[in-house]
């Protein structure tokens, strides 16, 4: 029997049909359910893509109206869940990726009806994690630093909320405006890591609170969402527009990558890196913080010519993770809140590619190539060497 060849980390492997997005690395495209990302992007709110990927289309207002209040309807996090944030974040210390992990297993306790799986069951559910994630995230940040959570509000957007809870102060129209066109931005990215586990955990036909558990856990992981805080690191390290071609010949020649730039699938500009650029600059001007987004800039200038030049024809270019920490910095959100923010805004995707799996199920199975022993023979204990 001849043996397939292995195809490390599934690499060209299709494993499912899907109307949800598709990317195409060589002409750096990303399409968000038949919309190029950029005609999506600062033109709907997070609502309304999700509503996109769950449902199939873009809501009309009474949708729209409908499905926000069923998000403000769910924002509450049950008292059990904040009893358990309280104590990772003020007694264990657990990081934000942790922390969201944990408390997403726990908000199955007021979960509907564990036992109706029918599709608008999932669909509620969906709804109850994609509404529930902002409140843990900005829960946990501000007991940890030794602050009470504040209540979401009924009157703001998603995006808006999250700000608002995270701050206690209402946020400026362009930062909200900002963060809801990140969101979209990252809500769905074909068959990533997490996507991927969150698609394996539901094809056993286990549940939408085990699948966004292990999503979450797939996405803590440096090779997936980890590293828009480590771009953080590397601008703080450069300190400088002025350093910035000094500081890159230096990591490369001591054998260091620069992080978010590159990328698995794209060979240009991330087409969200381009989103996100112009919308740091929007929110450096209102805020004034016009260094941070000219040294990104920079940055990002130097580092691909000069990858260029020393590893030329790699095609490395900003990835959505050098303009995610650039945005996020801007609007003042800790950098270790960076991935779990991603997250946020990932959640309406494991969403609908968890449901899309479950409409036309089979166990995800894959197989193996082994290549260890045969023909061993037990031998008593005493007799072992």
């Amino acid at each position: 029997m001849t043996e397939s060849p292995v195809a490390k980390g599934l690499e060209g492997v299709v494993v499912a049909e899907s109307r949800l997005s598709r990317v195409d690395g060589l002409k750096g495209e990303l399409i968000i359910a038949g919309y190029d990302v950029q005609e999506l992007a600062g033109r709907v709110a997070f609502e309304e893509v999700a509503h996109l990927l769950w449902r199939g289309h873009l809501p009309n207002r009474a949708e729209l109206d409908a499905l926000r209040a069923q998000f403000v309807q769910h924002r509450p996090l049950p008292y059990q869940v904040l009893s358990l944030i309280d104590a990772i974040a003020y007694k264990i210390g657990m990081e934000p990726m942790g922390a969201l992990r944990t408390a997403v297993s726990a908000l199955a306790v007021d979960a509907m009806d564990p036992f109706d799986r029918s599709p608008e069951a999932e669909y509620q559910r969906a709804i109850h994690i994609t509404a529930c994630i902002p409140t843990i995230v900005a829960a946990y940040d501000r007991i940890r630093r030794g602050l009470s959570p504040i209540n979401p509000r009924q009157d703001l957007s998603h995006a808006a909320n999250f700000l608002w809870m995270l701050t206690g102060k209402e946020p400026y129209p362009v930062s909200a405006h900002a963060l809801d066109t990140y969101l979209v931005c990252v809500s769905d990215h074909g068959m990533n890591a997490s996507t991927f586990t969150a698609r394996i955990i539901v094809s056993t036909r286990s549940d939408l609170y085990s699948a966004v558990t292990a999503a979450v856990g797939s996405l803590k992981g440096l090779l997936h969402g980890g590293a828009p805080s480590a771009v953080l690191e590397m601008f703080q390290a450069v300190g400088s527009a002025e350093n910035a071609e000094a500081w890159v010949r230096a990591e490369l020649a001591a054998g260091r990558r620069l992080m978010g730039i590159g990328h698995r699938v794209y060979k240009v500009r991330d087409p969200r890196a381009k989103i996100l650029a112009e919308l740091s600059e929007k929110v450096a001007d209102k805020t004034g913080q016009c260094a941070t987004y000219n040294l990104a800039r920079e940055l990002e200038r130097v580092a691909v010519a000069v990858l260029e030049e020393v590893k030329p024809g790699r095609r490395l270019h900003a990835n959505v993770e050098f303009y995610t920490a650039t945005l996020l910095d801007l609007l003042g959100i800790p950098g270790d809140l960076f991935t779990a923010i991603f997250a946020i805004g990932r959640s309406a995707g494991w969403m609908a590619q968890a449901m899309e799996q479950l409409a036309d199920n089979r166990l995800i199975r894959p197989m193996d190539h082994y290549v260890g022993p045969v023909g061993l023979k037990w031998v008593p204990i005493d007799q072992r060497p």
